[in-house]
Parts: C-alpha cells; sequence; structure tokens
C-alpha cells in the first residue's frame, strides 16, 4: 500500500469513526445542559451560557474552572478487558460467512465533573442534579435517547469513588485547587476495523459477533 493509498485510508476511517470519542464527550455534556438547564420557557430569555462546559484550549496550563458552570472532561481512556470476542479476528459478512479483521479496540472513559460556583451551595446542588440523573438513566441507548451519536450504540455509566490519597494524586497532576466533583467511568466505546479482507474468508466456522450492549459493571 502506498503512501498516498494509505493517506486515503485514514481519511475514511475518521469519517466512518465519526471521531467517537469527541462526539460521546459532546453527547454527554448537550445531554446534560438540557437536563440542567431545561427547555426554553415562553416570554423568557434563554440562559445566556451553558451549565455545563468543556475546558478552555487555552486555560489548561494551568488548569481553570470557569466560575458558575459544571465543567467536564477526560481524564482517561482505559481499554476494556473483559468484553472480548471468542475469536476477535474474525467477523461475520451478511451472507454469514468469517471474514479475517484487525480486533476491536474496546475503550472505558473516566470523565470529571468539576462544579465551580461562588456559592458552594451551589456547587453541591449541580453535582446532585448530576448524580439524580445518571442514577435514573444510567445507561443511554436509542431507545431511551434517539439522538445517541453515529457510532455509540449504547454509553453506561457508574459513578466512581476515589480514594482520598488517589484524590489527592489526581488533583495534583491536574495542578488544580480542589473543587467539589465527580468522576464515572462511562462504558464503552468500540473501534471496529472498517478495513476488513472481505475477499479472504477465514476457515473453518465462523464465530458470533458479539454484540455491543453493556450495562453497569458490579
Amino acid at each position: 500500500m502506498g503512501r498516498g493509498t494509505l493517506r486515503y485510508v485514514v481519511a475514511d476511517l475518521l469519517v466512518a469513526e465519526r471521531y467517537v470519542i469527541d462526539q460521546a464527550m459532546i453527547f454527554l455534556r448537550d445531554l446534560l445542559n438540557a437536563q440542567l438547564i431545561g427547555p426554553a420557557v415562553p416570554g423568557h430569555a434563554a440562559p445566556a451560557e451553558d451549565a455545563v462546559i468543556f475546558l478552555d484550549g487555552d486555560k489548561t496550563d494551568p488548569i481553570s474552572f470557569r466560575m458558575g458552570a459544571v465543567t467536564t472532561m477526560l481524564i482517561n481512556v482505559e481499554q476494556e478487558p473483559i468484553l472480548r470476542a471468542a475469536n476477535p479476528y474474525q467477523r461475520l459478512g451478511t451472507d454469514g460467512t468469517a471474514y479475517r479483521v484487525q480486533p476491536d479496540v474496546r475503550l472505558n472513559m473516566r470523565v470529571l465533573f468539576v462544579a465551580r460556583f461562588k456559592q458552594y451551595e451551589q456547587a453541591l446542588a449541580r453535582l446532585s442534579q448530576i448524580i439524580a440523573f445518571f442514577q435514573s438513566h444510567p445507561v443511554l441507548d436509542r431507545q431511551t435517547t434517539p439522538n445517541m451519536p453515529a457510532g455509540v450504540p449504547q454509553l453506561a455509566l457508574e459513578l466512581v469513588t476515589l480514594p482520598l490519597n488517589e484524590q489527592n494524586d489526581l488533583w495534583n497532576a491536574l495542578r488544580a485547587a480542589f473543587q467539589p466533583s465527580l468522576l464515572y467511568r462511562v462504558r464503552m466505546l468500540v473501534f471496529e476495523d472498517r478495513q476488513e479482507e472481505m475477499t479472504r474468508p477465514v476457515s473453518g466456522p465462523p464465530e458470533r459477533r458479539l454484540e455491543h450492549a453493556v450495562g453497569p459493571s458490579v
């Protein structure tokens, strides 16, 4: 494969995956904004700013959290070690034939929500709203949330409680003063091989394809 061909293959992969990680983060931000701000009320002006935002790219060294908002940020991506196909190098075609592929990359995200408000109780109230929402919606899919992004069939959210020493390590790594916050594990994103060798069927019986469905871990 020449360099020119490889460049077009990479471009096709990026379009096919629709930048899954950023789409998942944007989806969570927008979903929480819809819940925390609520629908527009006739006769009332819409809120001037979102309730949940991303970090400003020019305010990350050191990190600066905006006053009067909840900032969400991706702090870690980890490979899912459990949900793997019996034979990760096979995928079923539409005719039921097994074809050779590269193994799926299954990722979990750790997402931090940091509430910074002038009045401390406002920060706690925002975090309480986020907990309540994800408690009642621990799994997000197209049945419950029709506007799920392409390439993300389902997300499961689980509140993570870090020991105090690990919290201290986290905030030291961020080089920021501690703020009221929540940490969630978001499962899971699946990157599939889009360049499967559809002209080279795998010999032997095909492996059943593993479904993407996930739920909160226990």
